[in-house]
């Protein structure tokens, strides 16, 4: 048998990385509300941006700290979604009332755009593409980024590996 071929680790921020770059958002406002919370909640769930997106007010329970995802294949998990993430929500959910295109019900997306319907990966992808220039990351930074992170960060301080497999 041949040697394996060695891979290079996937790119990752350190804590300080992801810390400038959850504060890049506006404090305040509708979009910056909603950055802040789609940031918080990719990084501190480990979710993909396709997860995100195809969130629904439904899925999630502030309460347990946990919402429900759609995954690759429609395979449904359930996710952990830590304090700051639950705060940012909220804060996000208490915004997006004072909207007049605010969406209602079970069904409608968590994330809506300034016209009221669905986030795209895209749309998603473009916001983050302006905080990370804003906090001076790396150029290489994806969203995916943000769930390497949360996965080498977990292993950091001490997780199990098949742990982390499980949460991914």
């Amino acid at each position: 048998r041949n040697p394996r071929k060695s891979r290079k680790l996937p790119h990752f921020l350190t804590t300080d990385e992801i810390s400038r770059l959850l504060a890049a958002p506006p404090k305040k406002g509708l979009a910056g509300s909603r950055d802040r919370a789609i940031l918080e909640t990719l990084y501190s769930a480990g979710l993909r941006v396709s997860e995100l997106v195809g969130m629904n007010d439904g899925d999630l329970d502030l309460e347990q700290g946990i919402c429900q995802v759609r995954g690759k294949g429609r395979r449904e998990r359930l996710a952990p979604i830590g304090s700051y993430a639950r705060r940012a929500i909220e804060a996000w959910m208490a915004v997006r009332k004072l909207s007049p295109k605010e969406p209602a019900g079970r069904e409608a997306p968590l994330f809506v755009n300034r016209f009221g319907t669905r986030l795209t990966t895209r749309s998603v992808g473009r916001m983050l593409e302006k905080y990370i220039k804003q906090a001076g990351l790396d150029g290489r930074t994806s969203p995916h980024t943000l769930r390497h992170s949360f996965a080498t960060h977990l292993l950091d301080r001490g997780a199990d590996i098949r742990s982390v497999q499980e949460l991914l």
